[in-house]
Formats: structure tokens, sequence, C-alpha cells
């Protein structure tokens, strides 16, 4: 099978799961709804206005590699992969076409989640957000999108390495929520370099690390591509 028939294939998987477009929903949904709430609650001096409105990508992100986690790891149950590997034999074309599935709907539903975090951030910002360039704000709103696909990615290379959802879950959520805020603080370390954290550098207006908005990004797609990378050879030299 050529790899149009294949990506259209997994399309049709993830839009007939309920549990996949309600992931797609929680990307959006969470997003802007701790956006809000964080500008909501946002005093100070020395707040970035910018993060606040967009304070909800935190958990954005996990409902991003929570999507990409189970679209893989539903290959690994009940020989589903065999099903898949029958119809298109060529494994590594076949992981392309997952991966290319799980990264259009995520692009377009970030791409939307930004822009409408920067509304509703903006919004209940109120006075703080005066100091929102739209320039910024754009460049913010792109990247939230980005940012977002690349953790789905980054999360379904990772769930195809252990062919388990749950052990992919099982370190990324706590790693995300809890060790990332941690060593975080560590301002100018090797912290500036982890996935999520150099990904959100272009939803800050104001930085101090060494990483600018896109090569952040940069270190994020380089985190991703090899997740990617060792889940397609896993496939390749694992049976099904």
């Amino acid at each position: 099978m050529a790899f149009q028939p294949a990506l259209h294939a997994e399309w049709i998987k993830i839009r007939t799961l309920r549990s996949q477009v309600g992931g797609l929903c929680a990307v959006l949904l969470a997003t802007v709804a701790f956006s809000a709430l964080a500008g909501a609650d946002t005093d100070g001096d020395d707040v970035d206005p910018l993060f606040s409105a967009f304070f909800g990508v935190t958990f954005g992100q996990v409902a991003a590699i929570a999507f990409g986690t189970t679209a893989v790891a539903a290959e690994f149950q009940g020989g589903a992969l065999r099903v898949s590997l029958a119809a298109v034999p060529h494994r590594g074309r076949w992981f392309a076409a997952k991966a290319a599935a799980i990264a259009l709907p995520v692009l377009a539903v970030g791409l939307i989640t930004g822009f409408a975090t920067l509304v509703v951030g903006s919004a209940t910002l109120g006075e703080e957000a005066d100091g929102l360039g739209a320039a910024e704000g754009v460049r913010a709103a792109v990247g939230c999108g980005i940012h977002l696909t690349l953790m789905a990615l980054f999360a379904a290379g990772l769930t195809a390495v252990l062919r388990s959802g749950v052990a992919a879950l099982g370190i990324l959520v706590p790693f995300l929520l809890l060790a990332s805020f941690v060593i975080g603080d560590l301002s100018g370390s090797v912290a500036d370099f982890l996935p999520d954290r150099a990904g959100q550098v272009v939803l800050h207006g104001e930085r101090d690390g060494t990483l600018g908005p896109w090569t952040g990004l940069a270190v994020t797609a380089l985190w991703t591509a090899a997740a990617l990378a060792a889940g397609a050879w896993r496939v390749r030299r694992r049976d099904a």
C-alpha cells in the first residue's frame, strides 16, 4: 500500500474512536481553561503577561501526549498491529503514516488552541495584557500549535519503543507535572533543554535562558525526532 492510502487508513482509525476525538477536544479545553484561570489570578510586577496568557499549555500538553500515546498503544492490543502490517507490509511506511495521522490533527487543533488561548488569556489578564505585542502574540499562538504537535509525536515515539501506553504515560505525565517543575527552577542548566521546557520558551515574552523561541522549539523537535526514530527502529525489529 502506498503512503497516501496508508495515511487515510490511519486517519480513519483516529476519527472513528471517541477516545481519540475526546483527546483532541481536551487539548483545546484544558489549555484555554487553565490559561483563563491563570490570567484571572495574575497580579504583580514580575509577571510575564505572555506566558500568563498561555499558562494552560502546561496542562494542554498532557492531553496532547495522551492523544499521541493512545493512538499508537491501540496497535499493540488485540493483534491490531498484525492487521495494520498485513495492509502495509513496509513497516517504516506504516509508522510514518501513523505519525502523520497523529501530527496533522494535533497541529490543526493546536493552532486553533493557540489563537483561542491568546484571545481568552488576553481578555482575562485585563490591564496586564496592555504590554502584549501583536507580533509576539501571533508567535506564541503558532508556537503553541507546533509545541503541542511535537509533544504528541514525542509521546507516540516513546509508546512505540515501550510498546505500552500505560508505561509511556506512567513516565511522561509525572515528569511533565512534577519533575519538570522541580528541575525547571534550575535556570541556565540542563533543565532548559528538556523537551517540554525548551518548547515552551516560545510562549514567553521575557527570557533569561540560553534558548530563544525558535531554538527552543528546535530542541524539542530534536527530542521528538529521536523518539520517532527509536520507535520506528523498534517497530521494524520486533514481531507484531
